[in-house]
């Protein structure tokens, strides 16, 4: 039953990160959102190491900076500018598509063939992909304007889908210190950009510091902590199962707690694309099945 807790609490507090980011971008430099939540997640991360009393046996440092680029830096950078533009609902809809893009860049990364079933599932999530992104190209000046920040949101899905298989291959200590030192070297290169790009900071209200604070602090570090906490308990088969979750949540809360109104083909991008992830995780269990 706990981990069914833990499954559920993954994807509100996943599917929640929009919601807070939409509501931060209004009132801060985007900049400093992305470098915000990246220093508060990772003080959240470093408390609850010290907590359990896990340090790190060897600090590869360089390869932390590199993967935080592409894992943390860019995909908050891009996140951040995007969601000034789009709708929560829909970012969330469009980030359903990390498992997919994993797949397409793993033969790429790691060297993991790319079963036909999963070439398939792919081309379903680029399916809803095409939903959602079709309205764009009918002609209208404002759905000419969103294009871009809807094809920012599908860039940054695929930087984390880039950073996860770079930490599989070169990362080797325990999975939370890993995210540990991943959100500090993003700490420290995101507020290099943000004190160069936008430097006069003033002290925001607490209506942007609070939404602010929940991002790092609850979506980023906490939902870093209870992913890694489910696989350890559970396995990453069943943690996957959240990638059904934080997408269905996050436009759920989008309408909920926004009154986002995003257009009719975004729910069918939304099935297209969970079709797309049961698809694979189904080829999965067959090839276990039959290897058995």
């Amino acid at each position: 039953m706990k981990k069914y807790l833990y499954l559920t609490l993954i994807g509100l507090l996943w599917g929640a990160q929009f919601v807070f980011m939409r509501q931060a971008v209004a009132h801060i430099s985007d900049v400093w959102v992305a470098a915000g939540r990246a220093i508060t997640g990772a003080l959240t991360l470093w408390l609850l190491c010290a907590l359990f009393r896990l340090q790190s046996k060897a600090r590869f440092w360089p390869i932390y900076a590199l993967i935080a680029l592409v894992d943390a830096t860019l995909p908050f950078l891009m996140l951040a500018w995007a969601q000034k533009q789009v709708d929560s609902s829909i970012s969330a809809v469009i980030m359903g598509m990390i498992p997919l893009l994993t797949l397409l860049f793993a033969p790429m990364v790691i060297g993991e063939r790319l079963r036909p079933i999963a070439l398939v599932s792919v081309l379903v999530g680029f399916g809803g992909i095409w939903v959602l992104f079709a309205p764009q190209f009918m002609g209208s000046t404002h759905s000419e304007a969103r294009f871009w920040p809807l094809f920012v949101t599908l860039i940054s899905a695929g930087c984390y889908a880039l950073g996860m298989l770079l930490v599989k291959r070169f990362a080797r200590e325990s999975p939370l210190l890993i995210a540990r030192n991943i959100l500090t070297c993003a700490a420290v290169e995101l507020t290099i950009v943000a004190l160069i790009k936008a430097p006069a900071l003033t002290m925001p209200s607490m209506d942007a510091l609070v939404p602010l604070l929940m991002l790092g602090i609850l979506s980023t570090g906490l939902g870093y902590f209870v992913f890694m906490a489910l696989i350890a308990r559970s396995g990453p088969t069943f943690a996957s199962m959240s990638n059904y979750l934080v997408p269905v949540i996050g436009f759920l809360l989008g309408g909920w707690l926004l009154n986002e109104r995003p257009p009719h083909t975004t729910a069918w991008a939304l099935l297209l694309i969970l079709l797309a992830i049961a698809l694979n995780q189904w080829g999965r269990k067959v090839k276990r099945s039959v290897s058995m």
